[in-house]
């Protein structure tokens, strides 16, 4: 077994000030949340361990602490939240890419602009696009927006989520990540907040802390370890899970490899 297989962050947590811990795919899967998760962060606090529950969710932190709670989490763990949606909405209240945005997303991520409402436009009027994920209506009709965005390239695009797609209980569900990545390939210019980019992290980190990130997603959570220079501990039970399904752990490394990462250790799922 590869030395880098751990059964319980209790054999490394001594080496970490901080834990940049991903939520969904680790701490829940959008409809419960994961006990022996939980038991990790019961123990981090007890030990006074801090921790930062770190989600590409394209909503201000307090919506994800309210939905965190209706899964019972407890209060004390929820302060803890940062997500994409609170370092964009940062940024968007200084209108750096302009004034007037066309919101491509579902309703309830309305929140996230709440405040400048009267800003929202037609795409006609917009200055950039802010992309938050699919409309209700049309989540899974890819080419309807290949056709919405091809004619809109001129603008600038902001993503306030760069996951490609997460697992809602059993089922797959595409998030604006791949939205923006279709935007790329027509020629568009996008800005992502959220991991694997660095700004998530500086408003997160204080001085001299050594950091270890926990996540499911190659992509973001491990990737952003990687351009941040921090150990990681990566959940293959998660996003990727049917890539490491009746995998033996001598070719864990291997996968990473196709995706030109790395990581310091590996457990199915979280736990002490």
């Amino acid at each position: 077994m590869t030395k880098k297989t751990i059964k319980g962050l209790s054999e490394i947590y001594h080496k970490y000030d901080v834990f940049f811990i991903d939520l969904w795919g680790v701490v829940h899967n959008g409809i419960q949340l994961y006990p022996g998760a939980i038991e990790v962060l019961e123990n981090l606090n007890r030990l006074n361990k801090r921790f930062v529950l770190l989600s590409n969710a394209p909503r201000p932190s307090k919506n994800v602490e309210k939905f965190l709670l209706n899964l019972k989490m407890d209060k004390i763990f929820v302060k803890t939240v940062f997500t994409s949606g609170e370092a964009a909405l940062k940024s968007l209240e200084k209108n750096i890419y302009g004034e007037k945005f066309y919101h491509l997303g579902p309703k309830r991520d309305n929140d996230l602009f709440k405040g400048f409402e009267k800003n929202k436009r037609s795409l006609e009027e917009s200055d950039f696009i802010l992309c938050t994920g699919f409309f209700e209506d049309k989540e899974d009709s890819l080419d309807f927006y290949k056709d919405l965005l091809k004619k809109n390239i001129q603008l600038k695009m902001v993503c306030t989520n760069p996951d490609l797609i997460v697992h809602h209980g059993s089922s797959k569900e595409y998030c604006a990540g791949t939205l923006a990545a279709i935007f790329e390939e027509l020629g568009g210019k996008v800005v992502y907040f959220g991991k694997p980019y660095p700004a998530i992290y500086n408003f997160c980190i204080k001085k001299n802390e050594t950091v270890l990130v926990i996540g499911d997603n190659v992509r973001t959570d491990i990737k952003g370890a990687n351009n941040m220079k921090y150990d990681s501990l990566f959940i293959t039970g998660g996003v990727h899970k049917d890539e490491f399904l009746n995998l033996s752990v001598d070719k864990y490394d291997k996968i990473l490899e196709q995706y030109k990462i790395k990581t310091d250790y590996y457990q199915e799922k979280l736990t002490w």
